[in-house]
């Protein structure tokens, strides 16, 4: 019989173990092992004939053994291990063939309150003349987000995204919704359906991650509700420093219909880039610098219908990251846009407990003179600066893969149970900090969106990894906006709290 060198040792080595265990009926378990048997295992030494037997029934004569029956025993544990890997083998290989099913979801619930305003505002918050015409901005409850998300793998380099958000009851919105493949070459994937454009970090990250409760203007403003439908490249190099994504979408949002109509073809080209050219390994994260760039070429209708839904004209507009019924900013359909180009730089530092990020984005606008209404090219920009602390010593971490921040995971999470000795015990969670200064210019020549500048202050309770509370008090300041019952600008205060959780 041959066998290979490993064989042989295993072998020996459950020969050894059945001699002992058969042994074990002579030999007194606390009792040190014959000397005969330490002779066999020291062949140097010469083996005792003159000492006499300890703690023996019997003579010591030692058992003998059925080699050839024992190598067949361990022979047969050999095929049955195999048997059982091949098994498992099998099974994973079916399931690789085999789609899979998952399910999650987020809920997050406002509450918006309006305490001090100008009058202007409220002619921007209700321009419509009615019944409501120039009223306040009112408060209110409401979800801001009731969403269910499906996913799951197909075979063995697929997977599936299915999102639908009900926060408007009436009116369910798609999130992303795509088939990708991955595992391609440069380690990338390809996405085919809805998903986010590339442009803008805040707009990247997701809303379950993000530290205040909405994005800034100038994010909102040049990429609004973000998602589109296209055709879609992501990846990364090996280490993970350096991550990209580009694609082509389509401008008009078929969130609401899941179509798009009309024969323009307008589309937005995009592209993005960044990496961590620092990051503190020995802290597991705590410390790093992201950089990134985007761009996005999009090419519009200049000579769009107002009337026509389906047609996609240049309009930028936003609220003033608050959840105000009307958009506060608001350029109009502007006529004669051909073509907009958009470019974003953003950066992320994270000291540990202390976290700042900063994007600037920059829009410039080509219009067609010879449309009736047209006027001369326009260009629009934007920035924020920000800053977090965690009282508590948490840190915001980065998913080094696609570029954007990742779940904070508090040290402790937060209870209040009785003791059994009496008294309560408690967890306090992770408390957060911040502040935010945000700035928005989309008025240019003949086009007056307005001035907006924003202050945030802002308090984060995270319960546990999954769900947290959060305030923010904003200060709002608006000017140079094209004129509604004469006002061009105003001002507001708003207090905003959020209750959400995610599965």
């Amino acid at each position: 019989m041959k066998c290979s060198l490993v064989q042989w040792g295993r072998k020996v080595s459950l020969l050894l173990l059945g001699c002992g265990l058969v042994g074990g009926n002579s030999l007194a378990a606390e009792e040190m092992p014959h000397p005969l048997i330490n002779a066999a295992f020291e062949p140097s030494l010469p083996a005792p004939a003159d000492i006499e037997p300890v703690g023996y029934a019997e003579a010591d004569v030692l058992p003998e053994y059925n080699l050839e029956a024992l190598l067949k025993r361990v022979e047969s544990l050999e095929s049955n291990w195999e048997d059982q890997e091949a098994a498992t083998l099998k099974k994973q290989q079916d399931a690789l063939k085999k789609t899979t099913f998952d399910l999650g979801g987020r809920i997050h619930y406002d509450y918006w309150g309006f305490p001090e305003s100008s009058e202007g505002i409220g002619y921007f918050e209700n321009p419509t003349p009615g019944p409501s015409y120039g009223l306040d901005p009112a408060n209110r409850w409401a979800f801001r987000r009731i969403r269910l998300e499906f996913q799951g793998d197909i075979v063995q380099n697929m997977d599936w995204r299915l999102q639908v958000d009900f926060a408007e009851t009436d009116e369910p919105a798609l999130k992303d919704v795509y088939i990708r493949f991955n595992e391609l070459p440069r380690n990338q994937s390809f996405l085919i359906g809805q998903s986010k454009r590339p442009i803008g970090l805040d707009a990247w990250n997701s809303s379950r991650f993000n530290v205040f409760l909405e994005r800034p203007v100038v994010v909102e403003a040049f990429n609004p509700d973000a998602r589109r439908t296209g055709l879609a490249m992501w990846g990364h190099n090996d280490e993970t420093s350096l991550n990209w994504q580009y694609g082509i979408y389509q401008i008009e949002n078929s969130a609401k219909d899941g179509q798009t109509f009309g024969d323009a073809g307008q589309n937005s080209l995009n592209f993005r880039v960044s990496g961590t050219p620092w990051y503190d390994y020995s802290s597991d994260g705590r410390g790093y610098l992201h950089l990134g760039f985007a761009f996005m070429a999009s090419n519009y209708d200049g000579d769009a219908n107002p009337g026509d839904p389906d047609q996609n004209e240049a309009r930028f507009r936003t609220r003033m990251e608050n959840r105000s019924t009307g958009r506060w900013m608001d350029t109009g359909r502007i006529a004669g846009a051909e073509w907009s180009e958009i470019v974003g730089l953003e950066t992320m530092l994270s000291l540990g407990s202390l976290h700042f990020t900063s994007e600037l984005q920059s829009n410039w606008l080509q219009r067609d003179p010879t449309i009736a209404g047209s006027g001369p090219d326009v260009h629009f920009m934007g920035y924020y600066v920000q800053a977090a602390y965690f009282l508590t010593g948490e840190h915001i971490p980065v998913n080094r893969k696609v570029g954007s921040i990742a779940r904070i995971k508090p040290h402790e999470n937060f209870f209040l149970v009785d003791r059994c000795d009496g008294g309560l015990g408690r967890g306090w969670g992770a408390w957060q900090v911040a502040a935010r200064y945000s700035m928005l210019d989309a008025t240019d020549n003949d086009i007056q969106g307005g001035v907006g500048r924003n202050t945030t202050l802002a308090l984060n309770w995270w319960w546990n990894a999954y769900s947290r509370m959060q305030f923010n008090l904003i200060y709002s300041d608006l000017q140079d906006r094209a004129p509604v019952n004469g006002f061009t600008g105003g001002s507001a205060l708003t207090a905003g709290v959020r209750f959400g959780a995610d599965f």
